[in-house]
């Protein structure tokens, strides 16, 4: 069997992916990695092989890559050069390891011409990087993950009486749950496919109004979209504290804020010209199933909550 190496095993999705693939995957074949030791501790206990990968110290990230004949890369989760570079890192490390394939998780809009967002132009960049590059790839376009909107709908709820305002307009989009994102990493990992690139959609399009009708309908919890512009879209969150960069002082602040403006404020006007409004079914494609609907989610909504964002980068 092919060794099949998955970075970021401390994280909501490295986790879940790693719990695909030990499920489905010889064990003895498969390399979990971290940034830290500690994180690693259960995996090891299993009997899997484990590594620590610092994503900025590219000689050690070569020793950890070799052997691997698929890697595993999950995007970084800040944003801006800091993050161009710790792929750039990423990916040399790979090929110069020897690495066949390359796994990638992309964002949905990154083959739109025109797009231009602080998240997605990173992605943008990174995908064709890997395209130039003498390595195999997947490349996965990951929907916007429900389980954000699952949690500003809570939050609508509980702290703004019943309204969820942002600047997605009418614009629409396939949420689909993290875990079924995770979920595809996974089966990309053990696919034979290369040279690809997959849309990771969820089961239908849906503009954010539909999004809170659906999950008042389940919950009984009325939530209403009130649509803002993209000025009092930032005006709101300078108010709260949110950054409006990842760089800096975001490792901290992430843990109250799991994203900063500039990416949400860019991201929900693309949104809104439908420059991300892809649906294919490519995820049922690729593992046999239809990704969960957003009725699904919100019917175990506590289970599909943002949670915290890893934020480590050092």
């Amino acid at each position: 069997m092919k060794k099949l190496l998955l970075n970021g095993v401390d994280g909501n999705f490295g986790g879940k992916s790693a719990g695909i693939l030990l499920e489905k995957y010889p064990h003895e074949d498969l390399i979990f990695t971290a940034p830290r030791e500690k994180a690693l501790e259960k995996y090891k206990e299993m009997g899997i092989e484990t590594r620590v990968a610092d994503f900025n110290n590219a000689e050690t990230l070569v020793e950890t890559f070799k052997g691997a004949d698929t890697v595993v890369l999950i995007s970084m989760p800040f944003v801006g050069p800091k993050r161009r570079a710790a792929h750039k890192t990423a990916i040399d490390a790979a090929v110069r390891a020897g690495v066949k394939k390359l796994v990638y998780t992309s964002i949905v809009g990154a083959g739109e011409k025109d797009i231009d967002t602080y998240e997605v132009n990173d992605h943008v960049w990174t995908e064709n990087y890997i395209k130039e590059q003498p390595i195999h790839y997947l490349i996965l376009r990951d929907s916007q993950y429900a389980e954000a909107m699952v949690s500003s709908f809570v939050e609508a709820y509980e702290r703004t009486n019943g309204v969820l305002a942002n600047n997605m307009g009418e614009g629409k989009m396939a949420f689909i749950s993290r875990d079924d994102c995770a979920t595809a990493a996974a089966y990309a990992a053990m696919s034979e496919d290369i040279d690809k690139v997959l849309n990771i959609n969820g089961a239908e399009l849906l503009t954010i109004a539909d999004f809170l009708e659906i999950a008042s309908e389940v919950t009984g919890k009325k939530v209403v979209y009130k649509y803002i512009t993209d000025d009092e879209m930032y005006a709101y969150f300078d108010s709260i504290g949110v950054p409006r960069t990842t760089e800096e002082m975001w490792a901290d602040t992430a843990k109250n804020f799991p994203f900063c403006s500039d990416g949400m404020v860019t991201f929900g006007k693309a949104i809104r010209q439908n420059q991300m409004s892809v649906y294919t079914n490519d995820f049922e494609k690729l593992t046999g199933r239809k990704p969960l609907f957003v009725r699904q989610i919100f019917e175990d909504f506590s289970n599909h909550l943002i949670g915290n964002r890893t934020s480590t980068d050092n």
